[in-house]
C-alpha cells in the first residue's frame, strides 16, 4: 500500500491561479536577466581563467591578513575564501601568473614573513588561461542551451497524441528555472563553475522529469475523460500527482539541505544550485509549462486535441 501525504480526493485549484503566478515568473525572470546583465556571475577559475591555490595554516587566521601577506607578489586582486577548516584552511584566487609552478614557494615565503617559517603551507595550485576560460564558458552556456531545446522537442514528440504544446511549455518551463537558478547565484555569489554548471544540467533533467509526470497522468486522464474542458483535466491530472511530487521533491530537498549546511566549500555551491533548482522545478511543472499549453489549446478539448494527431 502506497504512502498518501495527501488526500486522493483532493481538488486544488491551480490552473485557476495560473495568471498570477504566470506575471510573477515573468517578474522574477525579468529580475534575473537584468541581475546578469548587470551584476554577473561570480566566474570561477574555470571560466574567468587565473590561478587559485589552496593553503593550510598551522594556526588561525583571516582572509583581510592573507590578502596583505600577498599584496607585496603583485598578484593583482586576490579573493580568499574560507576552504574547510575555519580559519585556518583558505583558498586565494587571483590573475593567471607565468611560471606557474614555482607560485607556490613563492606564496609560502610571503606567507612566512608574517606568520613565521612553516606556518602556512600550499597544498595545491590549478591555473586556466584566460582564452581557455572563455572558450569553457561559452561552450557551457551552450550546452545548457542544446540540453533544453532537446528536452522540449523530446517531450514534443513523446505528447505529440496529446498536443504538440507540451514542448513548448517544457522549453518555456526549462528556460524559467534557468534564470531563477542563475538569478539566484548572481545574488548569492557562488562561485559559477564546472561543477555549478553540472549542476544546473541536473536541474534541466530534473525539471523535465517532473514535467513528464504531470502530463503522461494528463494523458491518462485525457483517454478517459474526452469531452472535458482541458483546464480540468489538467487540474486533476496536477491534483492526482501531488502526494508524489510533494514525497519526491521533499526527500531529494532535504538531504540538498544537510549538504548546503553541512557539505562544506566544495559541494555548498553545486548544493545550492541543485536546491533552487528543485523547487523552481517543481513549481514550473504546475504553473508554466501547463499554462503555455492552456494557452495554445484554449477553447478546446483534450478528447479533439488527441482526435488530431489520431
Amino acid at each position: 500500500m502506497s504512502l498518501q501525504l495527501i488526500s486522493p480526493d483532493i481538488n486544488l485549484d491551480f490552473v485557476g491561479k495560473r495568471y498570477f503566478f504566470v506575471l510573477l515568473s515573468t517578474a522574477i525572470n525579468i529580475a534575473a536577466i537584468v541581475l546578469l546583465l548587470t551584476r554577473g556571475l561570480n566566474y570561477g577559475v574555470d571560466f574567468a581563467g587565473g590561478s587559485i591555490a589552496q593553503i593550510e595554516f598551522k594556526t588561525k587566521t583571516n582572509s583581510d591578513a592573507i590578502r596583505n601577506a600577498l599584496a607585496p607578489l603583485d598578484l593583482g586582486e586576490v579573493t580568499v575564501q574560507d576552504f574547510g577548516k575555519a580559519g585556518q584552511s583558505f583558498l586565494a584566487g587571483f590573475r593567471a601568473v607565468k611560471n606557474i609552478g614555482s607560485i607556490g614557494p613563492k606564496l609560502e615565503s610571503a606567507l612566512d614573513k608574517t606568520y613565521g617559517p612553516g606556518t602556512a603551507k600550499v597544498v595545491r595550485v590549478e591555473s586556466v588561461s584566460a582564452k581557455v576560460g572563455s572558450d569553457l564558458r561559452r561552450r557551457g552556456f551552450l550546452a545548457v542551451i542544446i540540453a533544453t531545446v532537446i528536452m522540449g522537442v523530446y517531450i514534443a514528440i513523446q505528447f505529440r497524441r496529446v498536443s504538440w504544446s507540451f514542448g513548448a511549455g517544457a522549453v518555456i518551463a526549462l528556460i524559467h528555472d534557468v534564470l531563477v537558478v542563475m538569478g539566484a547565484l548572481v545574488i548569492s555569489q557562488f562561485q559559477f563553475d564546472l561543477t555549478t554548471l553540472a549542476a544546473v544540467l541536473t536541474v534541466i533533467g530534473y525539471s523535465v522529469h517532473d514535467t513528464i509526470i504531470v502530463s503522461d497522468r494528463i494523458r491518462e486522464d485525457a483517454a478517459k475523460r474526452r469531452r472535458e474542458p482541458i483546464e480540468a483535466i489538467m487540474n486533476r491530472a496536477i491534483n492526482e500527482t501531488l502526494s508524489r511530487t510533494i514525497l519526491t521533491s521533499g526527500t531529494a530537498i532535504a538531504v540538498l539541505i544537510s549538504l548546503l549546511a553541512f557539505g562544506g566549500p566544495i559541494l555548498r555551491p553545486s548544493a545550492f544550485t541543485l536546491l533552487i533548482g528543485f523547487i523552481t522545478g517543481t513549481y514550473s511543472s504546475i504553473y508554466i509549462a501547463g499554462p503555455v499549453v492552456l494557452f495554445w489549446e484554449r477553447g478546446t478539448r483534450v478528447g479533439a486535441v488527441s482526435s488530431r494527431a489520431a
